[in-house]
């Protein structure tokens, strides 16, 4: 027993001082302050809403009256979140959304995005019709008109042209949002065991940067339509570790499950830099953050000796982040006027952050670009 806990000590004693090494100051993250109809009647798509800094972005969207669509792959964890999240934010709140996305799957990417496109076609289909038949809700009224002069004895046919009248408004304005204010690309995973995609891809460049990439093509023509709007890309600091290996980008003769998560969050910056130019003038702005170490169930692949796990918990409640303040930087991207224009950017604790030459290589930025869209079957 004695032995058991002399190791114990040893061991949560390294991870502390790991711990104090790594984060050797924590500081206080000052939570933002919006007025409660900031973002009403805005739209906003959160990819992995349902645990971490997703979960609570969507609460503090909700807070500020925002129509936030969840984009998750677990459907009963978005539901118990979505739960949460509404009894939290109050009488006066947003609307929520739930839709599955399963980022390892461009299948399951394809057909999200052509969920949210059809819905938008089919309400514009509404308000064309609507168009359309102006005239004969003209003739309709006339005929109301007309009926009520012949009192009793047709009010019952009076009745039904104004329940028909009743209905046809209320299928145009009671569907959802033909448009999306803000994109946040903020799903990911990290240091998995060494797995692939449905499409063959390694699993962290697959979901972190592929999955997304695509998803983004496939709302620019809505994102463009309803501007100015917004994408928002969640990437990290651990990128400084990584490069993208175009000789084995998909990691098939090596795999190191940490190298290639920095790869993925470095190419999150690559396609943050590239998609800033492709939309100049379009008043579609993208900007990626850096959230700082949170403490989230991204970390579920690390594996912690079973005797060291109470101390690493307690380390990281004292270390780490809790996920409402490392949402506050996305917050800040999807909400604030003070970023309305700026695009191409990296931003940390609501500040733009400078990055390393590698971040900013503007030749990598579209050779990843061009290499990432063949690999997800999009045409030149």
């Amino acid at each position: 027993m004695s032995t058991a806990v002399l190791i114990a000590a040893v061991v949560g004693g390294g991870v502390l001082l790991l711990m104090r090494r790594l984060f050797p100051r924590r500081k206080a993250v000052k939570l933002l302050q919006y007025p409660t109809d900031t973002m009403r009647g805005k739209t906003v798509i959160v990819t992995g809403a349902n645990s971490g800094i997703g979960k609570a972005l969507t609460g503090e969207l909700l807070k500020l009256r925002a129509r936030v669509i969840m984009a998750c792959r677990d459907l009963r964890s978005a539901e118990d979140a979505a739960q949460d999240l509404k009894s939290q934010a109050g009488p006066e709140q947003g609307e929520v959304v739930i839709k599955h996305l399963d980022l390892a799957s461009l299948r399951s990417v394809r057909e999200f995005c052509e969920e949210i496109n059809k819905v938008t076609r089919w309400r514009d289909g509404c308000c064309f019709i609507y168009q359309l038949t102006s005239s004969t809700v003209h003739l309709l009224l006339r005929s109301v008109c007309y009926l009520r002069s012949k009192r009793a004895t047709v009010r019952g046919e009076y009745c039904c042209h104004v329940v028909v009248l009743m209905c046809l408004t209320s299928s145009i304005f009671h569907k959802e949002e033909p448009k999306i204010d803000v994109l946040v690309n903020n799903a990911g995973i990290y240091q998995c065991p060494y797995t692939k995609t449905e499409d063959g891809f390694e699993m962290q460049l697959g979901v972190n940067h592929l999955g997304h990439f695509l998803l983004t093509h496939l709302l620019l023509d809505l994102l463009k339509a309803s501007s100015p709007s917004r994408i928002v890309v969640v990437s990290s600091k651990l990128y400084k570790y990584g490069h993208i290996n175009f000789d084995d980008l998909n990691s098939e003769t090596n795999y190191n499950k940490a190298f290639c998560y920095s790869q993925s969050k470095l190419a999150n910056l690559l396609f943050t830099l590239e998609l800033a130019h492709q939309l100049e003038g379009t008043q579609v702005t993208v900007n990626a953050l850096t959230p700082g170490m949170v403490r989230t169930r991204l970390g579920r692949h690390v594996q912690i000796p079973l005797l060291a796990k109470p101390l690493f918990h307690l380390a990281s409640l004292v270390f780490l982040r809790s996920p409402l303040e490392g949402s506050q930087t996305p917050l800040y991207l999807a909400c604030s006027p003070e970023v309305e224009g700026v695009s191409g950017k990296c931003f940390a604790n609501c500040e733009e952050e400078e990055l390393m030459a590698k971040a900013t290589d503007k030749q990598a930025a579209k050779k990843l670009w061009n290499i990432s869209r063949r690999m997800v079957g999009l045409a030149e």
